[in-house]
């Protein structure tokens, strides 16, 4: 007979709930989650994860390589592209909208139910982008119908990783919440990866790309994780913390415009958290890569190979750093891992100036595979221990993705002007723009500081009772 680990364990412990007023007795009844139970919740999220940075890592690929003329064939070739990346831009736009939309959902009717649907969105919709005719079959419907995809991958990652990072929250043993929210965030590097190795190994020795039916291989293989995925999650227990919500408060979940009242405080405080997290993510990602190839001279392979290097070195950090939340405490380590973004960012900046490919493996590994990603897998516990239980998916979800907008969506562009207004003034210079490295470093350490001091105005969250109805802030 399995023995369950722990009931109701996600708000501090069978013993302690016992103790609490008569409207949380619901919460013994609770379904008794045992090993196999948290390790399954712990393998689907991480799924999900990758399933979503597996077709957004894809679609950015096939955009620049094949989206193109293959859909937007009547356009010159910098006018395609441009129409290409904006349908990859979309994928971005509506995911605060899927936000709000499953964030609702999923405190009224269950995060089960909520990771089903996205799942199904993400991977459904990659997978049909493999099947859709170019235009040269079907004319401008071929353009609209990879736009009606790609809306839907965006409107299901939109509540995906916030969903995940709920769920193993509410799952997770007292003690150990940090670890196990963690563990979504490694299928990240994941699906990254897969994608990145994927699409190159079958286009290498490819020759006529837009002739090849193999373009369409990697988007139909979304397919097999999403079965995957989805037998998981059909087998999955719902959360421990919203079976103890009585029916009467789930049916009180909050709508947007009382979760932005209620809990704006902590909504503008998670915001400031992930400035240096999200924000650092995308200009190492994309801006530190661009910088290499286009300022510096390196070859473009040196940055996807910086970037993997990278991410193994993020695979590592990653659990680790919620196994350190779990012992030190959450926003300590935050903090710390927000500092050395802080500190690194000179140094990192400067030896990526230099186009040495061990240096820029270096510095992209200490920048994005330890400070920034140490507070992404900081980050899993966090932000849904901030929020209360009647609105935790919401809250988490609104966070998230709005704050992805305000700092990872324009990072990058903040960080293009600063190169182009550098390589104005150095035009006659052999590299025009290289001085730039100073004032980019310059940004990531004000990205880093405003993160820093959010830390100084949270509290900690660590084992907090997560039945709570309050925000952490307001308890």
């Amino acid at each position: 007979m399995k023995q369950p680990i722990f009931a109701g364990a996600a708000h501090g412990g069978a013993s302690i709930i016992r103790s609490r007023a008569p409207q949380r007795e619901a919460v013994l009844s609770s379904p008794e989650i045992t090993v196999a139970d948290l390790r399954r919740a712990a393998w689907t999220s991480s799924l999900g994860s990758a399933l979503e940075y597996y077709d957004f890592a894809l679609y950015s690929l096939a955009s620049a390589l094949v989206f193109g003329p293959l859909f937007f064939p009547h356009q010159s070739r910098s006018v395609g592209l441009i129409a290409s990346f904006a349908t990859y831009f979309l994928g971005f736009a509506v995911r605060p909208i899927g936000g709000v939309l499953f964030g609702m959902m999923g405190d009224r009717f269950g995060r089960k139910l909520v990771l089903l649907i996205t799942v199904t969105l993400m991977g459904g919709a990659s997978t049909a982008i493999g099947l859709i005719p170019t235009y040269a079959s079907i004319g401008i419907w071929a353009p609209v119908m990879l736009i009606m995809m790609r809306l839907l991958q965006g409107l299901g990652a939109g509540a995906e990783q916030a969903g995940a990072a709920v769920l193993m929250t509410e799952y997770a043993p007292t003690g150990k919440r940090g670890f196990y929210a963690a563990l979504p965030f490694l299928g990240i590097q994941i699906g990254t990866v897969i994608a990145a190795i994927v699409y190159f190994a079958l286009l290498f020795h490819v020759t006529d790309v837009l002739g090849s039916w193999l373009w369409r291989l990697p988007f139909l293989l979304s397919s097999v994780i999403l079965l995957v995925a989805l037998y998981m999650r059909l087998t999955l227990k719902e959360s421990p913390t919203f079976a103890g919500i009585e029916e009467e408060e789930r049916a009180r979940s909050m709508s947007l415009p009382e979760v932005v009242r209620e809990s704006w405080k902590t909504i503008l405080l998670g915001m400031g958290l992930r400035m240096a997290e999200n924000g650092g993510s995308s200009i190492y990602q994309v801006l530190a890569v661009s910088y290499s190839v286009n300022v510096v001279g390196m070859r473009n392979a040196t940055g996807a190979l910086s970037l993997l290097c990278a991410a193994v070195v993020g695979a590592c950090v990653i659990p680790v750093a919620g196994m350190l939340s779990d012992r030190f405490g959450r926003i300590v380590v935050y903090r710390g891992f927000a500092i050395l973004q802080l500190v690194a960012a000179v140094p990192v900046w400067y030896a990526l100036s230099f186009g040495s490919l061990p240096l820029t493996i270096a510095a992209l590994s200490l920048a994005l595979g330890c400070a920034t990603w140490g507070m992404f897998g900081t980050q899993g516990a966090l932000l849904p221990e901030m929020f209360g239980a009647r609105h935790r998916y919401l809250g988490v979800s609104l966070t998230r993705e709005v704050s992805a907008v305000l700092s990872g969506g324009l990072a990058p562009l903040v960080g293009s002007v600063i190169i182009a207004m550098v390589s104005r003034h150095e035009a006659a210079s052999a590299h025009p723009g290289l001085i730039a490295w100073l004032p980019l470093a310059l940004y990531v350490m004000v990205l880093a500081a405003i993160t820093i001091v959010a830390t100084l105005f949270a509290p900690e969250p660590r084992n907090r009772d997560l039945l709570d109805r309050r925000d952490l802030i307001n308890s």
